[in-house]
């Protein structure tokens, strides 16, 4: 099978709403009798009684978008190269097929997978009494054992914790737990910055959780014994986990009897919470969570409810896709206790924790909202944490677009960094060892295997939480017990939202409150905040060259010409400074008319960075920020390319965009609230990333304000 993709199957997203509605009929009302074997060999190899795994061959990032479009139970397991889709037989292999699409199979028969999975890791707890993980574990925990183990390590570590209930509870009415870890942890406005460290945002996720409680465990024991890292990061931080934000439904998966076929009824890889759309069929409304006409296909998928861009693409409209944005922007219970907790506190770094891919995720998740104005030191962030785990750190929006992620509202809007972690390779809960005990340690055969794993990229980035260069700060003198509070309040508004059609309409609007607070003991304080400015308004990044582009170049057509459906390649190279700063590299072909040649562009690691599929002549292809080295292009003759159609090429350079920015500065509010409630000043402060800002005497209005 080629590994390229063919035409036939651009759809309209009004075709692709019927293919999706179509699917969840069938998936509902089950085999109505024998179904014709369909000719197509490919296709019939996937029968209904065996769920398989397969990666589809999709090499651009427009490619995954168009995968995730056709409404197949995707597993948002994606690389340059494709993305992973669950097939529950011979009509969505069907799917995949008339939209063009070709594949591999990853996983011929994943129940008997993940069947193999829960026996190892029984074998794996029955033979080993303790892991060489901070808290010993050998099995996945239940939800009574993550509240039992935040329990157990406020009772033991009572000077470094506080038990942390988050302000909403979840849809069922459970609290959202976690645990606040700093010295004199009680001590909450202490004007400290945060670091924020999730789990199970997506129930199935189970070593999610898992990572984000065992670094509650390292903390603690490595204050205990000494390590210098630890007590530095306790002593001027505040360190925020809650491994189980999604409670509900992670307690309906992780309970629940395991099939392993993702199929209806298999709770056990539910992802979304617990809650009922209001575009819910009558039909599908009664039953309980755990249990419901609907199985695992009603609720809301976390990820994607956060406000920030939502509406827009890489989310469903529909509310039975694993993918459903919610009713309203941040209209789940889970979802805006996250968002308060963030508002309420100085969040500069925060990673939620998903599986699986091994990335290290950053804004911004759609690619239409341009680079971040701090995309430098947010790069180097992530690339830093992506060092220690060896996984791959990239912009979001390098994968597939999605809208309504939690890092995605907590940047552009708080101006805190945020990164999703995708742990592990090998399913949303892999066996244990590996996925757990590996990943977290960097043992073999984690790719983080001798470079410390996750636990060092927690580290790292618990330091830059710390770093003054990538926060403000604001500092001053104030009497003691007075209140020293930065606030602002304001409006934004989400994506353009996409209809069950795919037409885009209106954007929604919505409010966020921002603060800090800080109790003075008496004397000069410093807050730890974030910029005054947020990110969505500051501009978009850009950078000033340092050479000039390189001249463009023509490429060589090699000899020949092969046959349709066959391949030809050419390799050009790209340089760098001092040579030249390239901000793009633009490739351009040509063919006579009666032929159609398709082109995919090659990166020095062999990576797809760009495509011309279409139908258009010339086909011109845009590679943004090439890094300097040898690329390859990789010509397809789609259709009738022959020596007297054959195809020629150029290519030429930009520099790139200077750094522009929007001029807009918005302020803190900073207000001074004495000992018996009265409000005794209130100021403007602006602060930028990285700078300070002296406010002098904050609670006496006569005083010096600078």
């Amino acid at each position: 099978m080629s590994p390229f993709r063919s035409k036939r199957g651009r759809r309209p997203a009004a075709l692709l709403t019927m293919i999706m509605a179509a699917a969840l009929a069938a998936t509902m009302s089950g085999p109505a009798g024998a179904r014709p074997a369909d000719p197509d060999p490919i296709v019939s190899q996937y029968r209904t009684d065996k769920v398989s795994l397969v990666m589809v061959n999709a090499p651009t990032r427009d490619l995954r978008n168009e995968v995730i479009a056709l409404g197949l139970d995707y597993t948002e397991h994606a690389t340059n190269r494709g993305i992973e889709v669950v097939l529950h037989g011979s009509a969505d292999a069907k799917t995949l097929r008339d939209a063009g699409f070709t594949w591999r199979t990853t996983v011929a028969d994943l129940r008997a997978e993940m069947r193999q999975s829960r026996l190892a890791d029984k074998a794996y707890d029955a033979k080993v009494k303790r892991s060489p993980l901070p808290s010993g574990r050998t099995a996945y925990r239940t939800y009574p054992q993550y509240v039992s183990d935040l329990r157990r390590l406020a009772g033991e570590y009572p000077y470094l914790t506080k038990p942390l209930t988050l302000a909403r509870e979840t849809v069922l009415g459970r609290p959202i737990r976690g645990l606040e870890i700093s010295t004199n942890a009680d001590r909450v406005r202490d004007g400290k910055p945060v670091f924020l460290l999730m789990g199970a945002h997506h129930a199935r996720e189970w070593p999610s959780a898992e990572h984000a409680i065992e670094f509650a465990f390292d903390l603690l024991q490595g204050h205990r014994a000494g390590d210098n890292r630890a007590r530095r990061i306790l002593s001027q931080e505040r360190v925020i986990i809650v491994p189980v934000v999604n409670v509900d439904g992670f307690i309906v998966s992780r309970n629940a009897d395991p099939l392993g076929d993702f199929s209806t009824f298999d709770y056990e890889m539910k992802r979304k919470n617990c809650s009922i759309s209001e575009n819910t069929p009558a039909q599908y409304r009664g039953g309980t969570c755990a249990d419901n006409p609907a199985g695992r296909l009603r609720g809301t998928d976390l990820n994607r409810n956060y406000p920030g861009f939502w509406g827009g693409g890489g989310a469903s409209p529909t509310w039975s896709s694993d993918t459903y944005r919610g009713d309203d922007p941040g209209s789940e219970p889970e979802t805006d206790a996250v968002r308060t907790l963030i508002s309420r506190r100085a969040v500069t770094v925060l990673i939620s924790n998903h599986t699986f891919s091994n990335l290290v995720l950053r804004p911004p998740a759609i690619a239409d909202v341009g680079r971040p104005p701090d995309e430098p030191q947010y790069k180097a962030l992530g690339d830093a944490m992506a060092a220690a785990n060896g996984y791959t750190s990239q912009a979001s929006y390098q994968l597939y677009d999605t809208s309504g992620s939690t890092e995605d509202w907590s940047y552009w809007n708080t101006g805190g960094y945020g990164f999703t972690f995708e742990i592990g390779t090998e399913g949303f809960h892999p066996e244990f060892e590996p996925g757990v005990v590996a990943e977290y340690l960097g043992l073999e055969p984690a790719d983080g295997a001798g470079l410390g794993g996750n636990r060092e990229a927690y580290y790292r980035a618990a330091q830059a939480a710390l770093d003054t260069a990538q926060h403000a700060r604001i500092r001053g003198t104030a009497p003691p017990g007075y209140l020293v509070q930065v606030r602002k309040r304001f409006i934004s508004q989400t994506s353009d939202v996409i209809d069950t059609n795919g037409e885009e309409g209106l954007p929604r609007y919505y409010e966020d409150t921002l603060s800090t607070q800080y109790v003075s003991k008496g004397g000069a304080f410093t807050m730890h905040v974030n910029p005054s400015t947020r990110p969505l308004i500051v501009g978009r990044y850009g950078r000033d060259p340092v050479a000039p582009p390189q001249e463009g170049l023509v490429l060589t057509n090699p000899a020949g010409v092969p046959q349709v459906g066959g391949t030809e390649e050419v390799t050009f190279e790209i340089e760098g400074p001092p040579d030249a700063d390239n901000g793009r590299a633009v490739l351009s072909f040509a063919w006579p008319n009666g032929a159609d040649w398709d082109f995919f562009v090659e990166d020095p690691s062999g990576a797809v960075v760009a495509s011309g599929a279409t139908l258009a002549n010339p086909e011109v292809i845009t590679v943004p920020d090439p890094v300097p080295g040898t690329y390859t292009v990789v010509a397809n003759n789609f259709a009738g390319g022959s020596a007297t159609d054959d195809w020629s090429g150029e290519v030429t350079f930009r520099g790139p965009e200077p750094a522009t920015y929007s001029g807009l500065k918005e302020t803190w509010y900073l207000t001074c609230v004495d000992r018996r409630g009265r409000t005794v000043d209130r100021q403007p402060v602006v602060v930028d990333r990285g700078r300070l800002a002296f406010v002098g005497a904050a609670c006496n209005p006569r005083g010096n304000k600078r």
